[in-house]
């Protein structure tokens, strides 16, 4: 039997707000062994500075497309800032340029130059408040992908956690959790738990969105109007689905070590005992994209840039999440072309 090997995966980095700690942090990115090739997208002339401010001895190489190299470098592709930018001090001025990291990975991927895109963290008050309507990475890569349904999946310390509604307020929720846009949640998790994970019958754990799963109508009926009926069709099509279980006790360490993935239905339902329990150290991915997209799981620290306490483990983790989802991707899409290729006549 012959293992068939894959080339590198080429994954690009976007440094991020410019007077946060994504410039510090994509630095330590020089000189690691990812499995893969990075390229980190910024401002040369920025990134220069910030190592020279935290005295770190980075050698720099200018990226000069896919198939040319500079061993020992980190490899930059230079997007120039608007405006000249000071660590802990906003300038909206920057907001496109900001945009223009993420634009330049997203055309690499399309486009396949990329295996994969890596965000450091944005502004999103700066975006905004250089009149440009910004949610998020998430919602971003969206519109401009021309995808119609993504979800969020944050991972750490072997936990995953995804969500059925994003940036929401928290009026807005219920009404956002709908029978159809449940189910889409639910095929592009299970997809994707399957091709960029390598989880053959993926197993997930489905929260309700009331207290206590709604107390049978008595706290909300959504569980019975919407999740249960859902979940129970789902089920009969073959999908792995436990719920709906009350939120306040899905999280134990017993439940979880029998699944996969718990689908929460809201942002701080699911994500304060996952950042609890990996904090600095883990990972946001956005699924049902046509690319594949990672980013850390904190903020642009604008109080420490440029001050050397920041710390790039969330990145790093991030980075090795993309070479491993790029590297399964390639699997699964070989394994995909294998089977549709004709039998050989004997």
């Amino acid at each position: 039997m012959v293992l068939q090997t894959f080339p590198k995966p080429l994954i690009a980095v976007t440094s991020g707000e410019p007077a946060g700690i994504g410039p510090d942090i994509c630095l330590d990115l020089a000189g690691r062994d990812f499995g893969a090739r990075i390229v980190v997208l910024g401002d040369a002339r920025l990134l220069k500075d910030r190592a020279a401010r935290l005295g770190k001895r980075v050698a720099f190489s200018a990226y000069r497309g896919a198939g040319d190299r500079q061993a020992g470098t980190l490899e930059v592709l230079d997007i120039a800032l608007q405006r000249p930018s000071e660590p802990g001090r906003i300038d909206p001025a920057n907001s496109r340029y900001v945009l223009a990291l993420v634009d330049r990975a997203l055309q690499g991927c399309l486009s396949r130059e990329f295996s994969a895109m890596v965000t450091a963290p944005v502004h999103k008050g700066a975006i905004n408040d250089a009149g440009i309507p910004f949610t998020g990475h998430t919602e971003y890569l969206a519109e401009k992908s021309g995808t119609d349904h993504v979800v969020m999946m944050l991972t750490g310390e072997s936990l995953r956690v995804a969500l059925a509604t994003t940036h929401l307020a928290l009026k807005d929720v219920p009404r956002a959790i709908t029978s159809e846009s449940l189910e889409r949640t639910v095929r592009v998790l299970v997809a994707s738990l399957r091709d960029d994970f390598g989880i053959h019958s993926p197993r997930v754990l489905v929260a309700g969105l009331n207290p206590h799963g709604g107390e049978g109508g008595h706290l909300g009926r959504e569980e019975i109007e919407v999740i249960v009926p859902l979940l129970e069709r789902l089920r009969s099509e073959g999908f792995d689905l436990v719920g709906p279980l009350p939120a306040d006790t899905l999280f134990q360490p017993e439940r979880l070590k029998e699944c996969d993935c718990v689908l929460a239905m809201y942002h701080d339902q699911g994500l304060p005992v996952l950042k609890f329990a990996s904090f600095g150290g883990g990972i946001n991915i956005t699924l049902g994209l046509p690319i594949i997209r990672t980013s850390v799981d904190h903020g642009t620290a604008l109080e420490i840039a440029g001050s050397g306490r920041a710390h790039s483990g969330s990145l790093c983790a991030a980075v090795l999440m993309a070479a491993e989802m790029a590297h399964n991707r390639q699997a699964h899409e070989a394994r995909s072309t294998q089977a549709l290729r004709p039998a050989l006549p004997r």
